[in-house]
């Protein structure tokens, strides 16, 4: 890195020793400590009764440290998503469920943007689209940190409700549903996108009335026309729309190469827990009952209150990471032997 001048190729390079230096640390610890075994086991069959036995009592110590040093390492080393360490694009919508399903969209929003701050990341909103009673239709936005994409990947999915709404008033158990997309935000080098392209449109954004509507045609829409994707901004500045609006349809083509990888790897990987299939029901959240159970993993944990507060969503978001270290370690082990 000391030899770089360049600004781009410095943070390349820093992205690169941060991912490489845990992988040699893990390393170099394993080879000390197995190097640290044919001396112990001389030690321990020495004449010296005293010295032999704190040499097996170490001896002992050291095999008991050694799997989990050993784990530790192909874990390091098994194949992971390219995009662990990235920032993300984060999309909730309103699924079946008319205005109960927009309000539980909002529910789901605010629980990752409390997630965000618990973890030091930055999240900006890029587009918003308001239900009737309250809630998002649609919500976009971005959350800048180390290692986002890593945690939150495993959100894509349809997640379901269970509760009685604020709109019913009988007071029966409505189920709806919300959608979430995870989107690793890439850089410019990562996908190149043709001006010709592009359909650039410019309108008026609608606003809650009085002071706030927006009175120039400052929202942006995008349209992709070799793929049909469609991405719009509707913050103030016309400038700030059309960046995000394209850093959003950079995410958005990434993914769809992503998905066709994923499918590609599919049959390998059946095991795999993110592979992001955003038409599976992943979650339902049951209020009467207080759980969360996570269909993937069979996993029902009873504390529904705090992880729709975002406190404990890592007790599952963790869950789900471990089974997919798992899956890469036994892909390894397949591919190994």
């Amino acid at each position: 890195m000391g030899a770089a001048s360049d600004g781009q190729e410095i943070v390349r390079l820093s992205k690169e020793h941060a991912e490489l230096k845990p992988v040699a640390d893990a390393v170099q610890t394993l080879a000390r400590v197995r190097a640290e075994a044919p001396e112990l086991e001389e030690m321990a069959a020495a004449g010296d009764p005293e010295m032999a036995a704190l040499a097996r009592d170490e001896l002992q110590a050291l095999n008991d440290r050694l799997p989990g040093l050993e784990r530790e390492v192909a874990l390091l080393l098994a194949p992971k998503d390219r995009d662990e360490n990235a920032s993300a694009i984060l999309e909730v919508r309103a699924g079946t469920g008319g205005d109960e399903a927009a309000l539980f969209a909002g529910d789901l929003f605010r629980m990752y943007q409390r997630y965000a701050t618990l973890h030091g990341w930055k999240m900006e909103i890029d587009s918003v689209s308001e239900g009737e009673v309250g809630g998002y239709k649609e919500i976009i936005a971005s959350i800048t940190g180390d290692g986002v994409f890593g945690r939150l990947k495993f959100e894509s999915g349809v997640h379901r409700v269970q509760r009685v709404p604020e709109t019913e008033a009988g007071g029966r158990i409505h189920t709806s549903a919300a959608t979430v997309a995870v989107l690793p935000e890439v850089e410019d080098v990562d996908i190149v996108i043709n001006d010709s392209d592009l359909r650039i449109d410019t309108y008026r954004s609608s606003g809650a009335g009085g002071q706030h509507v927006n009175k120039t045609d400052s929202a942006v829409r995008i349209t992709h026309l070799p793929t049909g994707i469609v991405v719009t901004s509707s913050e103030k500045s016309q400038h700030q729309n059309r960046a995000r609006a394209m850093k959003v349809l950079q995410a958005r083509l990434y993914d769809q190469k992503r998905e066709a990888l994923d499918t590609a790897r599919a049959d390998a990987r059946k095991s795999q827990v993110g592979s992001g299939d955003r038409s599976e029901r992943i979650r339902t959240y049951n209020f009467p009952q207080g759980r969360v159970t996570d269909h993937r993993i069979n996993l029902t944990v009873y504390n529904l209150p705090k992880v729709m507060s975002g406190d404990d969503l890592d007790d599952i978001i963790n869950p789900l990471i471990a089974e997919d270290q798992a899956a890469r370690l036994s892909a390894l082990e397949d591919e190994f032997g």
